[in-house]
């Protein structure tokens, strides 16, 4: 008799909107938004030296990594609701170990908060492929944009000023973000998805879809454009800042640099309506080559710091361009029985150009000075342009015949 006074609402679960993905996300972007310029300072005053904070951020990308591709095996054990909670969890957990701030407890916080990452990561685009049709994925990306727009613009100034106030306030925030994320969810009751199985087909082991994955080369261009993508954030967000500080400009000219190139993510509506005029082919190849173009002019004009400091910037404009029609390629591109594991291999983009742009640097620096990096940046995202050359004309446009979107 009970049941009678339950609101409707929690009786019966909705169907998942646009809205409720963004708002998922910009919870995530909140959590780590706050963590994003805190945790290098973090890891550094706990382990006092910079090649040990180097090996600590490696081997997080490299446990990430490996646990990002576990995933979907995981998924198949345990519900995905359950997953998902674990993730939220793995940040609780992650925050508390930062807060401690010990020498072994800072990178475990930084492993826990990659597991975590990763683990939302991949839940959430398995989630946003089985309720979202293919016509609304970029409005969908681009909601998700604008959601976190505002997290990412203020979160790395406020996570370093509440360092600098307590070094355990930034987690604390953080982890408060984790609860609320995880309260949402749970209200949303987005449950396991939709679950397409093979019909008569035994499970395949933990890396048994690596092999589709390489048979489609669709996919493995999505993915590489991904790749590039991060690695020209992770030259901008790590390396700007210390050609700013080594050229005299301040250590405050990168963190304000980010601020306000975050904040464009409110424009991701206004650039996936043009993206979309453009076709996906266009506005993703225009969008590499004149990131990749900016990049290696700001490497040839280090002689002018603050023309190098202007260029990256308007770099990171065709860069957030990317974030919001950069992963449609791939998105387009997955079967439907394969969302969760290809979601899985999507996901690993962040961490291997965690690991590839580090690298790719370190080499650099052994033949040439810092501004060698951006030049490096660039050639890699005019190589992406090159690349994005080979996708379908029609990829994402309406079809007239049937309504539906081309993949």
């Amino acid at each position: 008799m009970a049941y009678r006074y339950i609101p409707l609402a929690l009786r019966h679960s909705p169907t998942p909107r646009i809205e409720h993905f963004a708002l998922l996300s910009g919870l995530d972007a909140s959590i780590r938004g706050m963590l994003i310029s805190t945790m290098p300072l973090v890891v550094y005053d706990a382990l006092g030296d910079a090649q040990a904070t180097s090996v600590a951020f490696f081997l997080s990308g490299i446990v990430a990594l490996v646990w990002g591709l576990m995933v979907p095996w995981a998924t198949r054990k345990i519900p995905r609701r359950w997953a998902y909670t674990g993730g939220g969890c793995l940040y609780l957990v992650g925050n508390m170990l930062g807060a401690i701030g010990t020498v072994w407890s800072v990178p475990l916080a930084l492993i826990c908060n990659a597991m975590a990452t990763v683990t939302i990561f991949v839940c959430l685009n398995a989630y946003v492929l089985d309720y979202v049709d293919r016509a609304n994925l970029g409005r969908s990306q681009s909601t998700q944009m604008v959601y976190a727009a505002a997290p990412w613009a203020i979160g790395p100034l406020a996570g370093v000023w509440l360092y600098h106030q307590w070094h355990a306030l930034p987690f604390i925030v953080s982890a408060g973000f984790a609860l609320l994320l995880l309260t949402s969810f749970w209200v949303l009751r987005l449950g396991n998805g939709k679950q397409i199985q093979r019909a008569k087909r035994p499970a395949v082991n933990p890396l048994g879809y690596l092999g589709r994955f390489f048979r489609q080369p669709r996919l493995i261009a999505g993915w590489m454009f991904a790749v590039m993508r991060s690695c020209g954030w992770w030259v901008y967000v790590v390396y700007l800042p210390i050609f700013c500080i080594e050229a005299g400009l301040g250590d405050k000219v990168g963190g304000i640099a980010l601020s306000i190139t975050n904040a464009l993510l409110f424009a991701a509506p206004a650039l996936n309506r043009l993206a979309r005029r453009l076709s996906v082919r266009r506005s993703v190849r225009f969008a590499f080559g004149a990131c990749g173009v900016l990049f290696l002019s700001a490497g040839l004009m280090s002689v002018l710091p603050w023309a190098t400091v202007a260029l990256t910037m308007a770099a990171s404009i065709f860069l957030v361009t990317l974030d919001v029609v950069g992963g449609l390629p791939f998105l387009m591109s997955v079967k439907p029985s394969e969302r969760t594991e290809m979601s899985a291999v999507y996901s690993s983009f962040r961490d291997v150009s965690s690991i590839l742009t580090p690298g790719a640097a370190w080499l650099v620096l052994w033949v040439a000075p810092l501004p060698g990096i951006f030049v490096a940046a660039g050639c890699g995202l005019l190589a992406s342009w090159a690349v994005a050359g080979q996708l379908h004309p029609r990829l994402g446009t309406a079809r007239p015949s049937r309504g539906g979107v081309a993949a």
